[in-house]
This record gives structure tokens, sequence and C-alpha cells, in this order.
């Protein structure tokens, strides 16, 4: 009888561990890569790499429309320009940033005129990832990445590219 008692055990304390590998998997790719040390009740400790350490990220935590907008962007760096494209494989400026809007669930006008109208106005100086900056009057347009950093589609013959926010003259930011 104990025989059986320990097998069962042993399949749930696998089933126990293989949840939590699998929660800690999910939590990898958002995590700084770092390895800590992970709890598990009858079993101690196992050192999961990538996972943040206790309090690091808030179970309640909300990514912003902006953030995933600029995720999305950015894996369309190196796309081409192409005048009046809106993606999925070229873009011009505005239908970058409509596009990326698009993979967050936000609907954003199509272009910079209309772009510049929408959303709300943010300062320069109160920029956040994902938040769509305007030059050049409303010529162009981009979405700031942090760190005095744009994602943009340039201009014909050049593709989607990460550059410097001051590279450019600043007109406006709106936050959608």
């Amino acid at each position: 009888m104990s025989k059986h008692r320990l097998q069962k055990n042993n399949r749930l304390t696998r089933g126990m561990l293989l949840g939590a590998i699998t929660a800690g998997a999910v939590l990898i790719p958002v995590a700084p890569a770092m390895a800590q040390p992970l709890s598990i009740p009858g079993l101690g400790n196992i050192e999961v790499p990538g996972l943040p350490p206790a309090g690091a990220i808030s179970p309640n935590a909300v990514v912003s429309h902006g953030q995933r907008a600029l995720d999305a962007a950015q894996t369309k760096i190196g796309a081409p320009y192409v005048w009046g494209a809106t993606g999925p494989d070229s873009f011009d400026c505005s239908g970058l940033v409509q596009w990326a809007y698009r993979q967050a669930g936000v609907s954003v006008p199509r272009t910079t005129y209309d772009q510049i109208n929408g959303g709300t106005p943010v300062g320069k100086g109160d920029l956040q990832p994902g938040d769509v900056v305007l030059f050049y009057g409303t010529e162009h347009v981009g979405l700031y990445a942090g760190g005095g950093m744009v994602v943009h589609a340039p201009t014909p013959g050049q593709s989607v590219k990460r550059a410097p926010l001051d590279s450019m003259p600043f007109t406006a930011a709106r936050r959608y």
C-alpha cells in the first residue's frame, strides 16, 4: 500500500514540477536574464534561469498599448520603406505606426495628418515607449523606443530602423 502512495506522490510532485517549470517558461521571455531559485513545496529550491527576483514583476503588471505597438514595430526593423505601404512586409512611416498599433489592438488613423489629431498630447520630456512622435511638421512619424530613440520607416531606399529622437526636428507626440 505504501508503494502505491509513494508512486502517487511522485506523480503529483512531477506534475507540480512540470507546472512550475511551465509557468517559469512563460515568464522567462519578459524577465531579465538571471537565475533565481524557485521553491517548490516537497522538492526544495530549483534554479530557473530568467526568473526575476521575488516581487520584481507584479502579478497585476499591465503592458501598455504603446509598449505592445513598439514591440510589434521592432519586429519589422529591416523591412523596406515603400510609399503608401501598410505592412506586413513593407511600410511607409504612418503605415508602420498604424500597423504596429493594430497589432496591439488599437485603431490609429492612417496618415500623419490624422495621427497628430488623435490620442492624447504628450510633451517631449514625458515620452514613454510606444508614444507616436511626429517630425518635420506632420511630414514624418515614428514610435518612441525609449532611451532617446525612435523606430521609424525613414524614406525610399531605406528600411525600418532605430534612430536618435533628436536626429529629426520634433513637432509633437501623441499617446494612444
